[in-house]
Formats: structure tokens, C-alpha cells, sequence
């Protein structure tokens, strides 16, 4: 097996009443990946499917089902799945790379990623969405690389699924499971296990697999973290590491939690949240979900790589939404070197518009010179004025509907103003 590079991972956090301000529940996450790597932001209409199609994900065939939702998707443009989004029911997922004591399968199945997209085309709920991912997960496993490199750079998978009442944390290990359902406060992920005693759904096998391999002996009480990984539990919100820095940042907000307080957390470099280096952040999310029905969910998205150099945009779902052209990669066919046996043998140019501007603007926007001030200054306005924007929306309950078709792609060719001028 090849080795695989140190534990590299994103940040997953979640506030719900009354943690987050204004009975909302605020969901947030920042995706690390391979600097070089592009990620894109798209949105996929909700569709009706044929009896007996099939669906290609990333690396397999696996069976469609009848009716897929509305979907918007923050994805490293190579692949099929996603690393986070939200559909037209207010349900977000985001995903981590996580290792334990189990070996991670290199042979191809469904990606991590893979299972973020599935969980959030077909189901309504965070908890249904926990179902649809632990059903694919038992039917064709996961696995494959999750890098676009002949290196390969595989992990097993733990996921934060959240929507407008409750949130779920659901953590892998091979096709074992364990669960844990959050109804307040706040919760983060990050790339370790951290279900520990509170297992709310869990595979039928855990515990007996557990002690098939000596990890568990049946008697003391069952931690999920300490037994399939190698965890000190006891530790974990008090030692240094991303999973403890991000734990410190939800509890300092608490109760006051709002979209801006998010984004404040995913900028955060001190924590190493906003990580920079060989991986770094290269999209983040941030959604409020009011959990008043009648109120619109907004999800907003960078697209563009650290987000304290970023804008975050906003997005709702209506009908007949504008094509989100700007912020998708150029697609390659049958001659993308992804579908092509041996894999990743070359790798095609993937960014789209707004990340080769923004590619040359952030060079400008680092070196703080006054024209690269001046440039961080106005997009920290325009995004300022889009959150008034949508706080305005949920304050007043009215949507204007023909405006909102527009809103993402205004807001892009907004920024890419700033950035041309």
C-alpha cells in the first residue's frame, strides 16, 4: 500500500439555538485540500430519473434513484462528488478525512466525497441524509484516491450533516459507523474521530467487531473514538490541535452565533483553521437555517481559495436559478485524464474565471501594498453589504424571487469588478 501523506483534514462546525443567534441554526466549513487544486462552486437542478438508470460517480457505477434534489455544491472541480453543499430542503453536509486503527481500502468505491453529494440529492432531512450515506456505504463501501495525483492520498470519512432543527455527526471506519445527534449548542469536526460515549445510531456490528480485533474487551463502556482510533479522548477539547482551536472559537461565541461570527472562525489563521502551505483552504461555506419554515435558507460560498482574501457570496434556492458560469470548471469529456485508465497521468487546466482573477488579485491583496489594500477593502464592503442583504431577507420574510435567480452571479461578476479594476 502507498504511504499516505500525515493527517490532513477541513473543519466542520455547527451552532444551533441557543448557541446561534435568532433561533437559526448556522453551519460552517472550510475545505483543505492540495493548494494547486481548484475547487468550484455549481449548482444542480432537482430531476426525475428513468426506472433502472445508472449513475457514475467519481470512480463507479452505482444505481440512481427516482427523483434527485436541487442541489449547490462547493466541489474540487476533478470529481463528481462534493466536499460540502446544501439542497433545496435547508440539509448541509461537509465531510473530513479521518484514519484509526482500521487499514483505509485503496481499491475503488464511493469517495467520501462522493457520499456528501448522494446524502444531499436524496434526502430531506440531516437524518435521512445519515441513512442514504450509511445504506451506500454498506451496498459499495468507500474507497479510491481522493487526490488528483498518481500518489495516493486515501482516508476513511466522518461527515457533519446539519438542517433547520437538529444536526447529526456521522463517523467511519471501513463500513463501521457511529452517530451522534446534536439538538443545541455547538459541535465541530475536524480530522480525528470524536463520537465518544453519546452514540445515538451505529452500525449492528460495532461493538462485536470492536472486540473481534481486541480493541474492546465488552466490559468498560464503549468509547467510539478511543476504540477505533487512537484518540486520548479524555484530552481532546484540551490539547492543542485544530479539533481543540475550533472547539474554543464555537464555545467564545456561543450564544451569539451568527453567519458572521462563522466566517470569522473559518478566517482564522492562529488556529490553523484557515491553513495555509502545501494544504490549504480552497473554498469555504457558511448557511443560516432559519427554523422558520416560511424563511429562506442562504448558503454562502467563496469559491475562491482562504477565505480572509475571499468574498462569501450568497446563494438561494428558487426556481429557474441562473447557471452559476463563473465559478465552473471547464469539463473535458472522455479525455479527462480522471476517467482514463491509468489514472492521472496529466492534469488539464481546471480553473474557472473567477479563480484566475481572483488567483492574480490575492497575490496583490498578500503583498498589502496600497492597491492590494485598497482591493481587500472593497471586497470585505461587497460581501458586508450582501450579509445585510440576506439579513434584511430574514428579518422582513420577503423575497423577491426574479432577484434572487441572479443573486450568486451578481454577486460574482460584482467581485470580479473589483478585481479588473
Amino acid at each position: 500500500m502507498a504511504a499516505r501523506p500525515p493527517p490532513r483534514s477541513c473543519d466542520t462546525f455547527v451552532a444551533l439555538p441557543p448557541a446561534a443567534a435568532g433561533g437559526r441554526v448556522v453551519f460552517g466549513k472550510n475545505s483543505d485540500r492540495p493548494r494547486d487544486e481548484v475547487q468550484e462552486v455549481l449548482h444542480c437542478p432537482a430531476a426525475q430519473h428513468p426506472p433502472g438508470a445508472a449513475l457514475q460517480c467519481t470512480y463507479i457505477e452505482i444505481e440512481q434513484v427516482p427523483h434527485t434534489h436541487a442541489v449547490v455544491l462547493s466541489r474540487p472541480s476533478w470529481l463528481w462528488g462534493a466536499e460540502m453543499g446544501a439542497n433545496e430542503h435547508g440539509v448541509c453536509i461537509g465531510n473530513e478525512a479521518v484514519w484509526g486503527r482500521d487499514e483505509v481500502c485503496d481499491d475503488e468505491a464511493l469517495l467520501g466525497m462522493d457520499l456528501v453529494r448522494l446524502g444531499l440529492e436524496r434526502a430531506d432531512t440531516a437524518e435521512k441524509a445519515l441513512t442514504v450515506i450509511v445504506d451506500l456505504l454498506e451496498k459499495y463501501g468507500q474507497g479510491g484516491n481522493c487526490m488528483e495525483s498518481h500518489m495516493a492520498f486515501t482516508y476513511h470519512n466522518s461527515f457533519l450533516i446539519a438542517d433547520r432543527k437538529e444536526a447529526w455527526v456521522l463517523e467511519t471506519s471501513g463500513k463501521y459507523w457511529a452517530a451522534e445527534k446534536v439538538e443545541g449548542g455547538v459541535r465541530n469536526i475536524s480530522n480525528q474521530l470524536s463520537i465518544t460515549t453519546k452514540i445515538d445510531r451505529q452500525h449492528p456490528e460495532l461493538k462485536e467487531y470492536a472486540k473481534s480485533k481486541g480493541w474492546w474487551d465488552g466490559e468498560k463502556e464503549f468509547d467510539f473514538a478511543a476504540t477505533y482510533s487512537y484518540v486520548n479522548t479524555a484530552r481532546m477539547t484540551t490539547s492543542r490541535g485544530r479539533y481543540c482551536e475550533g472547539y474554543k472559537l464555537l464555545n467564545k461565541h456561543k450564544g451569539s452565533i451568527t453567519s458572521e461570527t462563522m466566517m470569522e472562525i473559518l478566517r482564522d489563521k492562529e488556529s490553523g483553521i484557515n491553513m495555509e502551505g502545501g494544504f490549504m483552504t480552497t473554498g469555504s461555506m457558511v448557511s443560516v437555517l432559519p427554523q422558520e419554515p416560511n424563511l429562506p435558507c442562504i448558503h454562502f460560498f467563496t469559491g475562491t481559495p482562504d477565505p480572509a482574501r475571499s468574498v462569501f457570496k450568497p446563494f438561494i434556492f428558487v426556481p429557474n436559478v441562473t447557471q452559476l458560469l463563473k465559478t465552473t470548471s471547464p469539463t473535458f469529456g472522455h479525455d479527462d485524464p480522471v476517467k482514463k485508465q491509468p489514472r492521472f497521468q496529466s492534469k488539464p487546466d481546471r480553473r474557472h474565471e473567477l479563480y484566475k482573477k481572483h488567483e492574480s488579485a490575492a497575490v496583490a491583496m498578500e503583498a498589502m501594498k496600497d492597491e492590494g489594500k485598497e482591493m481587500l477593502q472593497k471586497i470585505q464592503m461587497l460581501e458586508k453589504s450582501k450579509i445585510n442583504e440576506m439579513e434584511s431577507i430574514l428579518q422582513n420574510g420577503c423575497l423577491d424571487t426574479n432577484q434572487v435567480v441572479n443573486l450568486f452571479s451578481q454577486c460574482v461578476e460584482e467581485e470580479l469588478k473589483i478585481y479588473s479594476s
